[in-house]
């Protein structure tokens, strides 16, 4: 499994306010989708998510989104190391995705960019 990066997930409660701050700060446009009534915005290593706060509770329990080269061989190491797999892989806007309880304790989205 190739690890490419990290990003870090905030969830704020007015995404139009915060976009701008992030694009400065990363030097970059965001890219905007929207998942399950979550508004999402992804600037440079930062994921930006608003909506609903039952959406939200369960946003905030994922560490952070990891990208892959890909999510299948991700899974197929994850499952051998003893992760557990709490969803996925599954089609996004961006990609595909796979939420994973490591054995610590810690869930994290895994992430690579091929279509579904």
């Amino acid at each position: 499994m190739n690890i490419l990066g990290a990003t870090l997930r905030v969830c704020v409660d007015d995404l139009e306010a915060a976009v701008p701050f992030y694009e400065r700060l990363a030097g970059t446009p965001a890219l905007r989708f929207e998942r399950g009534g979550v508004q999402v915005a992804a600037v440079g290593c930062f994921l930006l998510m608003s909506g609903p706060a039952m959406e939200l509770e369960v946003l905030r329990k994922v560490a952070a989104t990891i990208a892959v080269t890909d999510v299948d061989e991700a899974l197929k190491t994850l499952g051998e190391l003893g992760a557990d797999i709490i969803a996925g892989p599954v089609a996004t806007p961006a990609g595909r995705n796979l939420i994973v309880r490591h054995p610590d304790g810690a869930v994290y989205e895994y992430v690579d960019r091929r279509p579904a």
